[in-house]
């Protein structure tokens, strides 16, 4: 299947891993580059040296065009795109930041660079400084997804701007695929379809409970990282949002927190004092969000932890390797696609002929 999407990162399938925390790593990048989409990797809990590294490791596995992410205003996540430019990653996709500086030096070695945005505030500014398309997260996606969902989201974006869209939030399957490319976007990408495949580093036991999970069963909040996420929903996880900030044991975090960014802990501190009251709040959401994560992602502890999921995951029901997830969606894909070209053939022929007059 080619469109713009494929032709612009030079990948066979319109589909493209979200680079998920913890989650899109180098052994799942590389297998989604592999299968024909493209593999994006999460560099939020990585420092630079493990930013390069990972990098370097995905090129092992892999000849295939990659990704990696960037989420700039967290901590260490300039330093990780400046490592993404040096070491000329084919495609920098960032967020949540002004990422014209990136845009310049990318293309430069003829780098893609995608911004994810959630409005069309967004939407226009990141076309202003030049990216090459955009990831369009929709209402339904896990962690930070915006207000409007992927149905209204998309086709809004897609009519506003002249460069391609990737649909995100919401999508699992070849009916969504095609769903997407009907609303006007040249592809999707996925993070809680490939999070619960055999290449996944998640947890096998937190791969279990989301697969035992609804539609419903999730809770969108912006008491969990200080922004708006959506989150597995569970008694911990319900009261985790319920209550403040747990600022000791936020303090105790942000050690850690500091050692994985490789940054004095003073200079982590000290950014947030004077970033403000609400910078510094957010930062200790994300020190006791790390934690949680942690907890969810790498023990498999539900009770305790808490993990990152989109309402999708309602619609799971195996844990298949990415390569069978890729190939299903494109047979499901092309089964669609042969049922419009029959419904458009039916409504070609019952379309009435207009009589002849004399």
């Amino acid at each position: 299947m080619k469109t713009k999407i494929t032709e612009l990162f030079g990948i066979q399938y319109p589909i493209v891993l979200s680079g998920m925390s913890m989650v899109s790593v180098p052994k799942l990048v590389a297998a989604v580059s592999e299968a024909g989409g493209l593999g994006i990797l999460a560099t939020g809990p990585l420092n630079a040296e493990e930013t390069r590294q990972a990098i370097q490791e995905i090129r092992t596995l892999t000849d295939k065009p990659f990704g990696i992410g960037a989420s700039l205003m967290m901590p260490g996540a300039k330093e990780n795109a400046e490592v993404a430019l040096e070491e000329q990653v084919p495609v920098i996709n960032f967020s949540l930041g002004k990422g014209d500086w990136i845009v310049e030096r990318a293309h430069a070695y003829g780098g893609k660079v995608v911004a994810t945005v959630i409005n069309e505030r967004h939407a226009k500014a990141a076309q202003r400084y030049g990216v090459d398309a955009l990831l369009a997260t929709g209402h339904e996606a896990a962690a930070h997804g915006g207000p409007v969902t992927s149905l209204v989201l998309v086709p809004t974006l897609a009519d506003l701007v002249d460069i391609p869209v990737i649909a995100t939030g919401g999508f699992s399957d070849g009916r969504g695929l095609m769903a997407a490319l009907s609303l006007g976007a040249e592809g999707i990408a996925m993070g809680t379809r490939f999070s619960i495949s055999k290449e996944s580093p998640l947890h096998d036991n937190t791969k279990n409970v989301v697969l035992g999970k609804t539609i419903e069963d999730t809770l969108y909040t912006d008491r969990f990282d200080g922004m708006d996420c959506r989150i597995l929903k569970t008694p911990h996880a319900e009261k985790f949002i319920e209550g403040s900030v747990n600022i000791p044991k936020a303090f105790k975090n942000s050690f850690s927190l500091a050692k994985s960014l490789r940054m004095p802990w003073i200079k982590l501190f000290i950014g947030g004092l004077i970033s403000g009251p609400k910078k510094l709040f957010q930062l200790a959401r994300t020190a006791n969000a790390t934690e949680a994560l942690n907890l969810a992602i790498n023990e498999g502890d539900c009770d305790h932890g808490i993990h990152l999921v989109g309402q999708v995951q309602g619609r799971l029901n195996s844990i298949p390797s990415v390569e069978d997830i890729i190939n299903d969606i494109m047979k499901e894909a092309s089964e669609v696609e042969r049922r419009f070209l029959s419904l458009a053939d039916d409504a070609t022929s019952q379309s009435p002929v207009n009589e002849p007059t004399t």
